[in-house]
């Protein structure tokens, strides 16, 4: 890595005037190796909560001089409770609503510095790291402005699929028939109703150069896409899947096989939408499309998840059924729109 450093946890310092262009290596050891992560040891996030491991597999992708821009969430509070703070690179933390105007902001900045000779670094990257909440509903007005103005960020969504932060409330990110605070399964409702928003569909209706979706146990798929955000020309959104496992009841050891298990059962497809190329399926879920049979029933998911316990109840036998049959509908859907699926 170039910059300099005297320790492998701590600041990263980016020498004025020099260009960086770090090469991406996806040698996971050597990456480790070399490569000092924006976020450091010593935050209070849970036992088996999925957003750290995310943002320091998302840093190993930077190619330089970093600003992150982080909305209210559970990342942000358990990563700066004052005097502390777990974060090596500049860090501004802004309210659920407008983290991608801040960054939007930050941008348009960095931009007029380098206009009038004042920036002192070849580019600066931009990146945005923000729950389901801030981002599914009451973000979701700033990030269409951000994408519709063309500014060139990196949107990173951790998904959790509820405002965990503030009591494990539903958020446009629940999936169907699952268990919150304030979508209670019980005898009259059988969990959340509705079904959950299409947020990555929804990015990529902006027309955007780069959209995909990745979670931290395809590490590899996840460090690229990230690379494949930065170097975009304008906006880059990436829909990352975020195990919880004080909102979704299970056990703080298995965060990373609940993400195998929502690619095996095509809850959660990886893939990509490039700008002038379409979908693309990408990692695990592109062998699934080309071998059927490794596809996993969507009781795999649920099965170790203690939100969706009522649904393994003889009778809730029919709200499985449809809950499979929703993400079959999904899985279906990519197939047919993915241009590298198997025709």
């Amino acid at each position: 890595m170039s910059e300099r450093r005297e320790e492998h946890y701590g600041l990263l310092r980016f020498e004025r005037g020099r260009h960086y262009e770090m090469p991406l290596d996806l040698n996971l050891r050597r990456l480790a190796e070399s490569r000092r992560p924006a976020i450091l040891p010593g935050h209070r996030l849970c036992a088996g909560c999925a957003a750290p491991i995310i943002v320091k597999l998302a840093s190993l992708a930077f190619r330089g001089p970093t600003i992150l821009v982080n909305a209210t969430g559970c990342l942000e509070v358990a990563t700066t409770i004052f005097p502390y703070t777990s974060w090596g690179v500049p860090w501004i933390h802004n309210a659920f609503e407008n983290a991608a105007a801040t960054a939007s902001g930050i941008e348009a900045a960095l931009k007029a510095m380098k206009r009038t000779g004042r920036l002192g670094y070849e580019r600066v990257d931009v990146v945005v790291f923000a729950g389901d909440g801030g981002t599914f509903d009451i973000g979701l007005q700033a990030l269409s402005g951000m994408a519709e103005r063309g500014h060139d960020v990196l949107y990173i969504l951790y998904d959790n699929e509820a405002y965990m932060n503030t009591g494990i409330q539903r958020s446009g990110g629940t999936p169907p028939f699952a268990w919150t605070t304030t979508s209670p399964a019980g005898r009259v409702l059988p969990g959340k109703m509705q079904e959950k928003k299409p947020i990555a569909d929804i990015m990529v209706a902006h027309r955007i150069p780069y959209v995909a979706t990745a979670t931290p146990a395809h590490w590899a798929d996840l460090i690229r896409k990230v690379r494949k955000g930065l170097e975009a020309e304008g906006p880059a959104f990436l829909h990352t899947f975020s195990p919880c496992d004080r909102g979704w009841r299970f056990d703080t050891n298995i965060t990373i096989e609940i993400c195998r298990r929502a690619v095996d059962t095509c809850y959660f497809p990886l893939w990509e939408w490039v700008r002038g190329k379409g979908y693309l399926l990408t990692d695990r879920s592109l062998t699934i499309a080309r071998n059927p049979r490794l596809k996993k029933p969507i009781k795999k998911f649920v099965e170790v998840q203690g939100r969706f316990k009522h649904l393994l109840k003889p009778e809730n036998k029919h709200l499985l059924k449809q809950l499979q049959e929703y993400v079959d509908a999904v899985w279906e859907d990519l197939l047919e729109r993915a241009v590298n699926a198997p025709r």
